[in-house]
């Protein structure tokens, strides 16, 4: 058999085909884990609002207590919160825009909720301060709420995450009934049945399905 020219540059050609086919499927399957991973990124694990969610209720809870017991200073909880927020938020700051490490797929979302949190706790601070000044605490608790509830409803709209949602909506109307509360206590009562039913609960429930989902993904690569 006498092979000519055309022989090698057919094998040629074909060895380039396959070559370029492994190499589509190989970036197929790269841009598939890329979306992955940002959804996976894009899945909020519920620490942060857990433990938002329960510092919130121990300090309604435990100002609720001491206005009945007068253990100490009516404001202590609320003071000792405030500063470990503050330093927290610097501490997110900082690092946020000094030591953040390079990402190789930008996720929007995810910067999205970086700017979310900074214009929450600027929004925060502004009703605080409003309280300490002219405010009644009667009032300026259920302006809080509102404002947890807006923070809430974006991010459970933006994660397509229903127990958010319908946490937003229930801390919306523990927030309208805190306005006809006839006494303080009844205020705090319902700002940490409105910080349960809307941070707790659906933190925890994001948790349980944050794990569930990296099991699967453990399960599927044979980790």
């Amino acid at each position: 058999m006498v092979y000519g020219p055309w022989s090698f540059s057919t094998a040629t050609n074909n060895k380039k085909m396959e070559e370029k086919q492994i190499s589509e499927r190989e970036s197929l399957d790269l841009i598939s884990r890329m979306i992955e991973n940002a959804k996976t990124e894009q899945k909020d694990n519920g620490i942060g609002w857990i433990i938002w969610g329960w510092m919130l209720f121990l300090a309604s809870v435990l100002t609720l207590l001491n206005n009945v017991y007068d253990w100490m200073e009516p404001w202590i909880f609320w003071n000792a919160f405030g500063v470990f927020t503050i330093v927290a938020m610097l501490y997110r700051t900082i690092m946020y825009l000094f030591f953040r490490k390079t990402q190789r797929v930008k996720t929007y979302t995810k910067d999205l909720f970086v700017k979310l949190n900074i214009g929450f706790f600027i929004s925060l601070m502004f009703i605080i301060f409003t309280m300490n000044l002219s405010v009644s605490p009667m009032f300026g608790f259920p302006l809080l709420m509102s404002l947890y509830a807006f923070w809430i409803l974006i991010y459970g709209t933006a994660l397509n995450f229903k127990p958010s949602i319908i946490g937003a909506y229930l801390m919306w109307l523990a927030a309208i009934i805190a306005l006809f509360a006839k006494n303080f206590d009844q205020v705090m009562g319902l700002h940490a049945v409105g910080v349960l039913v809307g941070y707790i609960i659906p933190g925890h429930i994001a948790y349980m399905e944050f794990k569930k989902l990296h099991r699967k993904d453990k399960v599927s690569q044979g980790v």
